[in-house]
């Protein structure tokens, strides 16, 4: 009965679980936090994994560990491997400005979007890592001569596991380099002339390794945490680790047909895809999987803390939150929160602010307010789901995951805004799964992951949990989301004006 570890190194907290390679069911798991902010010393990801390994009992009895982590992050190290600053984290967005200029150098309009589309699956925004490299370089100049090599959180952790050992040991794989706005998921290769466009000059980049390649072996030096006897290199295998997103499709078992909504500090949208996408809008990210296929995905930066703030404005909890929001009607009779708090990647809004529409004295109750905000959360990732299927996703039930997940209202209320049948996994660690999972098949070997089953799915109907029963508009449309959408369309006009 061979173990695996699979690490989770997000934007709020390192996570590790500890599985049977064979059936993935659960022996332990540890858990440690993040500083906050969109700019973090790499070292404090680094004391946190310490900490979560050491509480989830150590690696010393596991054949293999992946490291899932955060998309996009940028890393930079100097020639002996140093940090060169903070890294800058998918959610900062002073690279919005850098964004446009890259996609405006490529050609006007549709043009320069186009190129973009084809040469990396995606149009750089403020979260890609070309686009930080070129704030870099524009406002930092000092530093951005130091840089050697570049990398993104996941791999620089899976690089310290190995015991640091120089920049040519970098390694990653096709789900976390497709996110970086300078690899192609279509050609399976970097773009060196991209990066060069983004940083000014050419420097080290991770070796891109195939979805169950090993990127090396535990270094019991340089994690005594891990319980490794010194001495016994080479006895814990390290696997290509993959972005988060791509992780959390593998540990759900994602499949043809399935689309994944998973609402966490960001809100994603994406599926296991046979084919690349190329999505001049920018609304489809056309990323690469950790299978050796493809994940079309749309990302939006409001997700689950819009039920935070909700929470908060009217002094609840979120237990308290889910019941007012399922004692308001469906629709909130008419009130329509538009929910970019923290500005917007989906659309590309980086300024914009959030709203709320068709408040009167009706509507001007706590549990109309809290239905709002539900319903304006799920409504803005519907829209991702529609990008997606304008691009071929076959989206024929919604996968439910992450802390938003857990709302009873948002359970609910999901089939209604979706328009399809909601799958919901029990709450757990996903993207750690996926990445213990990935551990596994490189563990165990095989053409495939190891098929492994989650209990206690539940789903949830069209015509459950609302008296709504899936309403529609003459168009077609949930009347949810097309109320959604005329407020929406008024924050559009009044940003042109």
């Amino acid at each position: 009965m061979p173990l695996v570890a699979g690490i989770d190194s997000s934007t709020q907290s390192c996570k590790v679980v500890v599985r049977d390679a064979e059936t993935g069911a659960l022996v332990r798991q540890g858990r440690a936090p993040h500083p906050e902010g969109t700019e973090v010393d790499p070292y404090a990801w680094w004391e946190a994994l310490r900490a979560a390994v050491a509480e989830a009992g150590g690696l010393a009895d596991v054949a293999a560990v992946s490291v899932a982590g955060q998309q996009h992050g940028m890393v930079c190290l100097d020639e002996a491997g140093q940090v060169v600053r903070p890294a800058l984290l998918w959610n900062d967005t002073r690279s919005a400005d850098a964004a446009r200029e890259l996609v405006a150098e490529a050609g006007d309009g549709e043009a320069g979007r186009r190129f973009w589309a084809d040469a990396t699956g995606a149009v750089p925004v403020a979260s890609f890592t070309a686009t930080k490299l070129r704030w870099l370089a524009r406002h930092e100049p000092a530093n951005a001569e130091r840089v050697a090599g570049v990398c993104l959180p996941h791999d620089w952790l899976t690089w310290r596991l190995a015991g640091a050992p120089g920049l040519d040991a970098l390694r990653t794989d096709r789900g976390d380099a497709s996110g970086t706005g300078y690899w192609s998921p279509r050609t399976d290769a970097y773009r060196l002339d991209l990066l060069e466009q983004a940083l000014g000059r050419r420097v080290r980049l991770p070796v891109v390794l195939g979805p169950a390649e090993v990127a090396g072996h535990l270094d019991p030096a340089a994690l005594p945490e891990s319980g490794v006897a010194s001495g016994a290199g080479g006895a814990v295998l390290l696997g290509p680790g993959t972005g988060d997103n791509a992780a959390a499709a593998l540990g759900v078992g994602a499949g043809p047909g399935d689309v994944v909504v998973s609402i966490g500090t960001s809100g994603t949208v994406f599926a296991v895809a046979d084919t690349p996408a190329a999505d001049p809008t920018g609304a489809v990210a056309g990323f690469a999987d950790a299978t050796g296929r493809f994940l079309p995905l749309v990302c939006t930066l409001n997700a689950a803390r819009v039920l935070d703030a909700a929470a908060a404005l009217l002094g609840v909890d979120l237990d308290e939150l889910s019941e007012l929001a399922l004692a308001a009607p469906p629709g909130a009779d008419g009130l329509v929160l538009v929910p970019y708090l923290e500005g917007e990647r989906t659309p590309d809004r980086p300024t914009a602010t959030g709203a709320l529409h068709g408040l009167t004295l009706g509507t001007s109750s706590p549990a109309h307010l809290a239905r709002a905000a539900v319903e304006g959360m799920l409504c803005a990732l519907a829209d991702g789901l529609d990008a997606l299927t304008a691009q071929g996703a076959r989206a024929e039930r919604i996968i439910l995951v992450g802390g938003g997940a857990r709302s009873a209202a948002v359970r609910r209320i999901a089939p209604q805004v979706f328009g399809r049948p909601v799958i919901v996994p029990p709450p757990g660690e996903y993207v750690a799964d996926g990445a213990a999972r990935q551990a596994a098949w490189v563990a165990l070997g095989g053409a495939e992951p190891p098929s492994w089953t989650i209990p206690d799915t539940e789903e949830y109907g069209v015509d459950d949990g609302s008296s709504s029963r899936g309403e529609l508009e003459p168009s077609g449309v949930p009347a949810i989301r097309a109320r959604y959408a005329r407020a929406h369309d008024l924050i559009i006009e009044r940003e042109a004006g």
